[in-house]
């Protein structure tokens, strides 16, 4: 690109040489230079005569590069939306997906079934996304979520201090629900790793995101089962755990929670695309909360 280069043009090339890399290069162009150029992307469409200048062209350059060679659009744009919010993100955490909008939209529709249920736990919470869309959307919510990862955490909380929920969620540093001194929870939600090592290894995401996030040790559900594990001790009597999982644990995942809670009703989601991908388990032992 030269420094003559108008934004219409940049954006036709651009489109061009991402089109083998993305399945949708037209979008993927307009977010990069609306990001160059610190404009809404509504802008950068509505003005394809606006001429960059020479810093503006070389700075797009590079990105639309960096892109080239695999790093993930968010990380470049430097934020991500999810369930209508948009989130921080960094190499850091896990880039927000979409199939975790199934684990939200069942969350809300249990908090909103259950209003005296509002103490809440976010296992592995990454950038923040699940436990902020929830406190979000329910003004009562009490949410505790933690993560192994420092540098994660850290972009948690902005992201809890970008929706001012900051009273409301507490970010803790350690490993699943390990030395938590409360009362049990209501809900329990949990992104875990749960992608097994000798497939992540030959995966793209590998590249990019942070291991941490992604490893689920040798068959995927090393963190998911060790949460199942110790779960009757903090689920409450009636409470509710939604577990991600990936599409070949559909039978395996289910099979350990029932294990886990032998009086336990455990159901199985599939996602948009068909695929295995929410796990429920709802603990039928009788509250106090339940019947007030």
């Amino acid at each position: 690109m030269t420094a003559k280069t108008n934004a219409g043009a940049w954006l036709a090339g651009a489109r061009a040489r991402l089109a083998p890399l993305s399945e949708q290069p037209a979008l993927e162009a307009q977010l990069l230079l609306a990001h160059g150029l610190d404009k809404p992307r509504a802008w950068v469409m509505a003005h394809p005569e606006a001429e960059l200048n020479p810093d503006q062209a070389g700075a797009l350059c590079i990105l639309l590069e960096q892109r080239l060679n695999g790093k993930p659009l968010p990380y470049l744009l430097g934020h991500w939306e999810f369930f209508d919010l948009s989130f921080k993100v960094t190499p850091d955490v896990l880039i927000p997906r979409p199939e975790t909008e199934l684990l939200v939209e069942k969350a809300l529709s249990w908090l909103e079934a259950h209003p005296a249920r509002r103490l809440v736990a976010d296992v592995g919470t990454g950038s923040g996304c699940i436990a902020v869309s929830l406190a979000d959307k329910i003004n009562d919510l009490q949410v505790v979520a933690t993560d192994i990862s420092r540098p994660a955490l850290l972009v948690a909380q902005q992201n809890v201090q970008t929706y001012q929920v900051q009273r409301r969620i507490y970010l803790l540093q350690t490993s699943l629900l390990c030395g938590l001194l409360c009362e049990k929870f209501d809900l329990v939600c949990a992104n875990l790793p749960y992608i097994p090592s000798a497939t992540l290894a030959e995966l793209e995401v590998s590249r990019h995101e942070p291991p941490l996030a992604l490893d689920g040790g040798l068959d995927g559900t090393r963190w998911i089962n060790a949460l199942l594990e110790d779960a009757p001790c903090w689920l409450a009597p009636g409470g509710l755990l939604l577990l991600e999982i990936e599409a070949g644990q559909g039978e395996s995942v289910p099979r350990f929670a029932r294990q886990a809670f032998s009086t336990a009703d455990v159901q199985l989601f599939h996602d948009l695309s068909g695929n295995p991908r929410l796990v429920q388990v709802e603990n039928k032992t009788r509250s106090s909360k339940d019947e007030n």
